[in-house]
């Protein structure tokens, strides 16, 4: 049974283009606006058909920026936990959503035994004030009092599944138990149902949602529209934070080996390979701390295609990692280092822009264009 939290009191967001700045790129020169400010700790931002934004706030809310004005909280969003990294998390649209108007949000709950991950759907309601026919979809299978590593993005794929990740919840081992939807890739159907393509799914050898697992805290997930490949960024710990490509039954090491050490500097687990546990495509040391992964497919930065941007909380920064025709990650390219707080999310909107928010008490919305030329 979910418990209400109270929220903090915050001063009204304000809105509107009210900065824009120019930063130097391997590729030109790109321009960046502050759409909003104001927000508290926002977590996820997507764009909506009729030009507007949908905003999560950690704490639970969400907000529709559109025309320059920030709404008040929807009505209608289920209770979240906020606690330590948990709270109203992603948001991810239907890819018929200007049709059925419905979406998908993680968040974190309360239940037997603490906290955990939980994925709900509901409809934006047609005046687009609130949530209704709220359900929740999929409850994590154990809830403990730890405060990190809930994820949790999703990614929806050409049929409508989602995938979407969850963390060991601060307890490495679980990442290693089949039998246990922390540290894993999940994978169900917009109603809830298991699909028929995962490797579990009749419940023998572990449980029927898990895609993949060995994964620290995945927070970010993402298809390549192109091929459908599935992409995820994770945390390692001090270093050995990965891009991974999940497959079904696989499993990607953590605690076992990491190209990371524990904070404490100590080594963790048996090394960086070993056989039956697969190699990450890339990985960082030390770590940026990684919230959001996207493919770039958009028409405004052309030279950018193909490329993976990922948002970085620690070192406040865009990376962008060039891939070959092939898929194989290159050379790396950091933008907006330090400029504009912790970048916790980056998705890449209709016109080819970016959209990024900062996970900051006093958040903001950001939009990345290419400048106009002299």
């Amino acid at each position: 049974m979910a418990v209400s939290v109270a929220l903090a009191p915050f001063a009204p967001p304000s809105a509107g283009a009210q900065d824009s700045r120019e930063f130097p790129s391997e590729h030109g020169t790109v321009r960046v606006e502050t759409l909003a400010t104001g927000l508290e700790h926002p977590w996820s931002v997507e764009a909506l058909p009729d030009g507007g934004l949908i905003v999560s706030e950690r704490p639970g809310r969400l907000r529709i920026l559109r025309d320059g004005k920030l709404s008040k909280p929807l009505t209608g969003v289920p209770e979240v936990a906020e606690r330590g990294q948990g709270g109203l998390l992603d948001i991810a649209l239907d890819p018929r959503f200007a049709e059925t108007r419905t979406l998908y949000l993680t968040m974190a709950a309360n239940g037997k035994g603490g906290y955990g991950t939980v994925v709900v759907r509901a409809k934006l309601a047609a005046d687009g004030t609130g949530l209704i026919d709220v359900k929740e979809l999929f409850r994590m299978s154990k809830f403990t009092g730890k405060g990190q590593h809930f994820g949790s993005r999703i990614a929806i794929a050409p049929d409508g599944s989602l995938f979407f990740g969850i963390g060991d919840r601060g307890e490495g081992d679980r990442a290693q138990d089949p039998r246990d939807h922390a540290g894993a890739i999940l994978h169900i159907n917009a109603d809830g149902s298991v699909p028929g393509s995962n490797p579990y799914r009749g419940g023998t050898g572990g449980l029927p949602e898990i895609w993949s697992k060995g994964h620290r805290n995945p927070q970010g997930i993402a298809f390549d529209p192109k091929d459908g490949t599935l992409l995820t960024v994770e945390h390692g710990a001090r270093g050995g934070d990965e891009i991974n490509n999940p497959k079904p039954g696989h499993n990607y090491g953590w605690p076992v080996i990491t190209y990371g050490k524990d904070y404490s500097g100590a080594e963790i687990g048996e090394g960086t390979a070993k056989e039956g546990l697969d190699q990450p495509l890339f990985y960082w040391d030390p770590s940026i701390a990684p919230g959001a992964l996207a493919v770039y497919r958009g028409e405004m930065f052309p030279e950018w295609d193909g490329d993976l941007l990922v948002a970085a909380l620690k070192y406040q920064l865009l990376a962008r990692l060039e891939r070959d025709d092939s898929g194989a990650i290159g050379s790396e390219e950091r933008l907006f280092d330090g400029e504009f707080g912790r970048i916790r999310d980056v998705v890449v909107a209709l016109d080819g822009a970016l959209l990024m928010v900062t996970d900051e008490e006093d958040g903001a919305v950001l939009r990345v264009s290419k400048a106009a030329t002299q």
